[in-house]
């Protein structure tokens, strides 16, 4: 399914793209799925999107787990976490 994936913030600045789109394989059925697919795209990727990572996600706008299930032609946002104060 083809999805444009969006980065935010340090994410954005350490893969040097605010956003690129995939062909995402049918077997990937959630966004920590997509996560993972994500990370084992290059070492800049798995630097940025890895596990041991504190990040956001979202699909379609709506934040969500990496449970949360994918459906095809969505958006998928990842960012880190902010504060505010």
């Amino acid at each position: 399914m083809q999805t444009t994936i969006r980065y935010f913030a340090s994410v954005r600045e350490a893969l040097g793209t605010s956003s690129e789109t995939f062909d995402l394989p049918d077997t990937l059925r959630t966004l920590g799925e997509a996560r993972a697919w994500l990370a084992e795209r290059s070492d800049r990727h798995a630097a940025a999107l890895g596990t041991g990572r504190t990040l956001r996600m979202a699909c379609d706008h709506v934040m969500g787990e990496a449970d949360q299930p994918l459906l095809p032609g969505r958006e998928i946002a990842f960012f880190p976490p902010v504060t505010g104060g």
